[in-house]
């Protein structure tokens, strides 16, 4: 974290209006214009709660034998090609993506569909913290205490029907504050699209994170709300959410489509099936380096197995990867 050193003409603490204060001020005049436009809106304790309430999350059982990766690793070290296709780029650049307002279109085989402000959908929701594990196809992984909530109970507010097979999910589109989605070395058709059948976004141990060590969701690490599935490889996580659609028919995810032999739709952790161009045998576990590179094992499921190998009950998952 960067300390700046105030310059000797800087106003005074004392003269500063409190972030707090801020943020209130800010609530009153949005919703001051979505009460002239007609529209519901959230009383300002809903709207500005739910980030405060982050910090007071209920701690599960969850992952709590686990040694957690430290914070620095967690927010410095991160997959999002949005920004740029080295590890540090979502660090360096993720904070020109405006996430306040923010809101989530629900379409499809569903009986309330819409559009919902991110504050709506937070309401009265109750937070909880669960640490997983989170295993990158790239052989790395780490140990993360995401705050958030189940993606079922998320999912039956908007009352699917028995249409909806597969739950699609997209991540916010903006080049001009994406600085990966304007370049011209990008192979990714955006925006970026993932997906999970029905069964899996159902599961209790799919989750929505909105924040991670008890502070607001950085924007490196997808905020302000992503998706954590922690028997799966973390491209499956999607960030930024701004759309979900239920379908009945099988969505085309984007890395399906970029690289169809290396990354399947089911995409679940697995030892037995390498990646074409490396063993996905063991994984380094951060924080790691060169001369201490902390290389363990690698478990099937993620070590999650008990609980969700039924899903894939009869499935051969060397060719549905």
């Amino acid at each position: 974290m960067l300390i700046k050193v105030p310059a000797p003409s800087a106003p005074r603490s004392s003269e500063i209006t409190s972030e707090s204060v801020y943020l209130r001020r800010r609530e009153f005049f949005r919703a001051a214009a979505l009460a002239g436009a007609g529209l519901a809106f959230p009383s300002l304790a809903d709207a500005s709660t739910w980030r405060s309430n982050i910090a007071r999350a209920t701690k599960t059982a969850w992952g709590q034998s686990e040694s957690l990766t430290p914070y620095e690793d967690v927010t410095r070290y991160n997959n999002f090609y949005e920004f740029g296709a080295d590890k540090s780029d979502p660090a360096r650049y993720a904070h020109e993506m405006r996430v306040d307002p923010w809101s989530i279109a629900v379409e499809g085989h569903a009986d309330k569909t819409g559009v919902y402000a991110l504050e709506d959908l937070m309401r009265a929701q109750p937070l909880e913290e669960r640490i997983y594990r989170f295993r990158c196809v790239e052989a790395w992984s780490m140990v993360v205490p995401w705050v958030g909530f189940s993606l079922a109970s998320f999912i039956k507010r908007f009352q699917p029907t028995s249409k909806a097979k597969y739950v699609l999910f997209e991540t916010l589109f903006r080049p001009e504050e994406m600085r990966g989605q304007r370049s011209r070395f990008s192979t990714i058709d955006w925006p970026y699209v993932e997906g999970l059948r029905m069964d899996e976004a159902m599961h209790p141990l799919s989750f929505l994170a909105v924040g991670v060590y008890g502070k607001v969701m950085p924007n490196q690490n997808g905020a302000p709300i992503r998706l954590v599935v922690p028997w799966k490889y973390g491209f499956k996580s999607i960030k930024s959410i701004v759309r979900v659609r239920f379908s009945e028919s099988r969505p085309k995810t984007t890395w399906e489509q970029s690289g169809p032999s290396e990354y399947g739709f089911y995409s679940n952790v697995n030892p037995e099936v390498d990646h074409p161009r490396w063993s996905q045998k063991t994984e380094r576990r951060l924080p790691s380096s060169l001369w201490s590179p902390n290389r363990i094992p690698t478990q099937k499921f993620n070590g999650y197995g008990e609980e969700v190998a039924a899903l894939y009950a009869g499935m051969d998952l060397k060719k549905f990867f």
